[in-house]
């Protein structure tokens, strides 16, 4: 499928596919009011084409939306839940090759065992571009031992993990709340969380140890751009203080390693700072389609893509973002 050269690709777009959502209902009928049915785009394929529309050239890489299923079942409820999702996923990349170019699969995480077959499955029998996490996975860190083999599988795969933040309510701001007030939870937490997936990534050793691993960040890597410099001057006091860093290079160069999406809504100045921190090869477009848009409909289009335009680097460097590095690093059929 030929494109021109204004094609953009968004690199995970969140869907909730009609028989997975009939499912999830099943098991946690909460989820309908609350989570899915605000984001009519999340479910209404019409919707979602119209909006699609007013940007075409545009294509989609599917990715479930909203909550992880270790969030909202067992072991064993939440490996069918993912085949479920990724299945109905694999059929709309089939049915509508000219909306959407690919998918991340969904896993299990509460089921390590299940969670690495699906991988496989999804990637071989599916043809899925990378896998979906979230960061915390049941409140655990992305460095817990138990998720080593899954690291290890991706980087002989040589395909993206894709985490996203999932921090919930009930993680209070002060330790003298029971729950997070106005938001902060998702308005900031979020933010923490991928930073924090990323340093414990990165301290661990995961990402001198599988040099090749490829994860690929939300929100521009959340506070890393920003504090780079802290990053490394930090890190190289507790390595001078006899720290806990056990790693043979810097350990900023690691988190350079990192791939981020333009996922802020807008903000020309802060997508300069990803750019000058990841570099242009390691930038990804994507507006965390449909969510954090009180519009339900192309404001964060509108938005992200007006900043790219406004940013000081070359056309060559926006069509990196805009398409090349998604179709590179998720070896996409353009």
């Amino acid at each position: 499928m030929k494109q021109p050269d204004s094609l953009k690709i968004d690199a995970y777009a969140h869907i909730v596919p009609p028989k997975y959502r009939e499912a999830l209902y099943k098991v946690a009928p909460e989820m309908h009011d609350r989570q899915i049915l605000p984001s009519p785009p999340l479910y209404d394929l019409e919707r979602r084409f119209r909006i699609m529309d007013k940007y075409e050239p545009l294509r989609q890489v599917l990715t479930l939306g909203r909550i992880p299923v270790e969030h909202v079942a067992g072991p064993a409820k939440a490996a069918e839940l993912a085949r479920l999702a990724d299945d109905e996923m694999a059929e709309l990349v089939a049915k509508y090759p000219d909306r959407f170019v690919g998918a991340l699969a969904t896993l299990a995480m509460n089921n390590i065992d299940a969670a690495l077959e699906e991988t496989d499955r999804a990637i071989k029998d599916l043809k899925f571009q990378g896998v979906y996490l979230h960061t915390p996975i049941d409140e655990k860190p992305l460095d817990a031992p138990e998720f080593l083999p899954l690291y290890e599988k991706m980087s002989q795969y040589d395909l993206p993990i894709v985490i996203h933040p999932m921090r919930r309510v009930d993680h209070p701001d002060f330790l003298t709340e029971k729950t997070s007030k106005y938001n902060m939870f998702s308005l900031f937490g979020w933010l923490y969380d991928t930073t924090a997936a990323m340093a414990r990534l990165v301290f661990s050793g995961i990402m001198e140890k599988y040099p090749n691993l490829k994860i690929l960040t939300h929100h521009l890597g959340g506070m890393v751009p920003f504090y780079a410099e802290r990053i490394r001057q930090f890190t190289q006091i507790g390595r001078d203080w006899g720290g806990e860093l056990n790693l043979k290079r810097e350990a900023i160069d690691y988190f350079r390693m990192f791939y981020a999406d333009t996922a802020i809504y807008g903000n020309p100045t802060a997508l300069m700072c990803g750019h000058t921190f990841f570099g242009a090869d390691h930038i990804l477009f994507g507006i965390d389609f449909p969510l954090g848009d009180i519009e339900h409909g192309d404001r964060n289009y509108r938005q992200t893509i007006s900043a790219i335009e406004q940013m000081g680097i070359t056309e060559d460097d926006k069509k990196k973002i805009y398409k090349d590095n998604a179709i590179k690093l998720m070896r996409l059929s353009i």
